[in-house]
């Protein structure tokens, strides 16, 4: 059936509160401001493991003995180096492009170089997703040297995922706070349920599309503003407040104007993201250990504020990412392609999950439009 009846049970905005998929991946409890990963509370992971136990957690529904996770790390780090092509490619693209239109391109070109990217066995699915998220990180770093006119770094196969991620983004190998700071960060992120460019990733994977098809998808979906976009604007309202004492004003008078202060309220959480619990903590860290608390310190400021002015509004995990990142050296405009570094490993995750169970996603529409038109010829219309 292509459309239900017009007087058909009317379809949720945004389908909000429609069951479309079943997963084992992630839950989340919005009630009590909980999430887990494969039935491990975020909080458990954030504090415990690493990034890349989590991944092998995401893709295969349990945590890596050490044979599996020694297997997992070195793959991952034989699959860092991207086509020198792909390079060439960037060079060629114009220097104000998004960092996210560069990443959406460059995950859709790199499938050229995959012989097999249109196998979807469980294997080579597996194989996709370990180049994608070996890749995600070297895309987005090289990118940021070729647009400011610097050596792209190689990556180093001595280094974790996010250490790496930092070393060729930054051109120097961080310290191991700041590789622990991003760690977590990656954890927080890689994977949230059925979010909108999760979503596209499993619509695109039901077609049985192959996996960089259906990245391509997350991430063009990713890219809009009412999805990834909110912890940049986050830090350019942080910006634009400039100084503690004008935290008030500014919030205040932004609420008597009804513009959205970005990095609170959440479709699915009553209470605190329990990822912005965890970024609120590191946050404040990252600020004492580099002698810089000055963002932390605005963020709280904002924090308290719509707490007492809007007290159903939770912070949500962009908020605290925003000082964290920026804190970290990371330019704002590559917040979300950081976003999306960490989520390609969700992504994958469901698209594996998708294909093994799959069935095409194909959802009825109401209509709403009229009905029994007669067609009118051109020289009689008005």
């Amino acid at each position: 059936m292509t459309n239900m009846a017009l007087d058909a049970t009317p379809a949720e905005k945004g389908l909000e509160g429609i069951i479309a998929s079943k997963t084992s991946i992630s839950y989340i409890d919005g009630q009590n401001g909980r999430l887990f990963y494969q039935g491990i509370e975020i909080n458990e992971l954030a504090d415990n493991s690493t990034f890349e136990e989590t991944v092998y957690l995401l893709w295969h529904g349990q945590l890596p003995n050490r044979q599996q996770l020694a297997e997992l790390d070195a793959t991952l780090k034989a699959h860092r180096q991207i086509p020198p092509q792909l390079i060439e490619l960037m060079g060629k693209l114009p220097n104000d492009a998004s960092p996210m239109e560069v990443l959406r391109t460059c995950v859709s070109a790199l499938s050229a170089w995959e012989n097999d990217s249109d196998d979807t066995t469980p294997e080579a699915l597996v194989k996709h997703a370990t180049r994608l998220t070996s890749a995600a990180p070297t895309i987005v770093a090289a990118w940021e040297r070729i647009r400011t006119g610097q050596d792209v770094v190689d990556a180093r196969d001595d280094l974790s995922h996010a250490a790496n991620f930092l070393n060729m983004l930054c051109g120097e190998a961080p310290n191991p706070g700041a590789a622990k700071v991003l760690d977590i960060a990656l954890i927080l992120h890689a994977d949230h349920g059925l979010n909108a460019s999760t979503f596209s990733a499993r619509v695109t994977a039901s077609t049985l599309a192959d996996m960089y098809s259906a990245i391509t998808s997350a991430i063009g979906t990713l890219k809009g503003p009412l999805h990834g976009g909110a912890n940049e604007q986050v830090m350019r309202m942080l910006e634009s407040i400039g100084g503690p004492e004008q935290v008030r004003p500014y919030v205040e008078q932004a609420l008597v104007n009804k513009v959205k202060i970005p990095g609170f309220g959440h479709r699915v959480y009553r209470a605190d993201d329990p990822r912005a619990i965890q970024l609120r903590r590191i946050s404040k860290e990252v600020g004492e250990a580099n002698g810089d608390s000055h963002w932390y310190d605005l963020s709280e400021q904002v924090a308290a504020i719509m707490e007492e002015k809007k007290p159903n509004l939770p912070v949500n995990v962009d908020f605290f990412s925003a000082s964290t990142y920026h804190t970290l050296g990371v330019p704002v405009d590559q917040f979300t392609p950081i976003f999306a570094v960490s989520r390609v490993e969700g992504w994958t995750a469901h698209v594996i999950e998708q294909v093994a169970n799959n069935r095409l996603i194909r959802p009825d529409s109401l209509y709403t439009g009229p009905m029994d038109i007669r067609y009118t010829p051109l020289d009689q219309r008005s």
